[in-house]
């Protein structure tokens, strides 16, 4: 009986990240994933597009777009936001991706300055594009959530929660059951995604610059906020802060999502 109770007190976790290899080319359940998440993007933003009588090839501009804003700003947003004083003593390092280090506010970042390039220059506004691409994010943000998890990072505090994962890939001797927080962003992020997704197809809420783009915000980066009290802080300095770093970053968009919702009036030039 007591031996049956401990089974069920974690739930033990040892998924090898790779899927395949062959020499030194790995493929990873993390790109696989991240992958997926912009194709069936790009695929909704098509809809889209087709829905309001947008050329496809705008379609594939604004992708271009927040394709590399995602990967710049992920990477710089990792190098400058947590590990600033080593980057800068090492700056080729910034360029080497595939050792890891990519910070979803830094992408959060990019995508806004992709959105800024991609309207000036098909003259959209910025608020129509963001209200249309965030609905993609989320479900992107589910996916790289699930990549987290297959590399066994990013992972949650301690817990005696029946459904804690034991991260065996830690090394931790002997493991540690913890939150499973990367797979509680995932499934929040696809409850943001269908939510979002709602609202664009089912409702007027696309009539109203900003309205989802406002949602999204507040939605991510209030539960983003929150979910950072259940995780590993990811570098050494955030101990003894009354925020950590991805919280700290995340007050300026949760504070962006409430203007959007609540100004007065629309700005039509943004």
């Amino acid at each position: 009986m007591l031996a049956n109770a401990a089974i069920l007190a974690s739930i033990r976790w040892d998924v090898d990240p790779e899927i395949f290899n062959l020499g030194p080319l790995a493929l990873r359940w993390y790109g696989v994933l991240f992958m997926l998440g912009f194709y069936i993007g790009y695929k909704i933003l098509e809809k889209v597009y087709q829905k309001e009588g947008f050329k496809l090839e705008e379609l594939d501009k604004l992708g271009l777009y927040v394709g590399i804003g995602t990967v710049v700003g992920a990477r710089l947003g990792h190098c400058l936001f947590y590990q600033p004083d080593y980057y800068l003593a090492h700056p080729i390092e910034i360029l080497m991706i595939h050792q890891g280090g990519l910070a979803s506010h830094g992408a959060a970042i990019g995508i806004i300055l992709g959105m800024l390039v991609y309207a000036r220059k098909f003259n959209k506004t910025f608020l129509w594009t963001a209200d249309r691409v965030v609905i993609t994010v989320a479900l992107g943000a589910c996916f790289i959530r699930l990549g987290n998890l297959m590399n066994s990072e990013i992972v949650g505090t301690p817990s005696t929660l029946p459904w804690a994962f034991e991260f065996i890939r830690l090394g931790e001797q002997p493991p540690v059951p913890r939150h499973p927080a990367q797979l509680y962003e995932s499934l929040y992020y696809l409850l943001t995604f269908l939510v979002i997704y709602r609202l664009y197809w089912k409702t007027p809420s696309a009539q109203s610059p900003g309205k989802i783009f406002g949602i999204f915000l507040l939605m991510v980066f209030g539960f983003r906020f929150i979910i950072e009290f259940f995780k590993e802080n990811q570098v050494d300095f955030e101990q003894g802060l009354s925020l950590n770093m991805g919280q700290m970053l995340s007050l300026p968009l949760i504070l962006a999502g409430l203007l959007l919702l609540f100004r007065p009036k629309p700005n039509a030039m943004l």
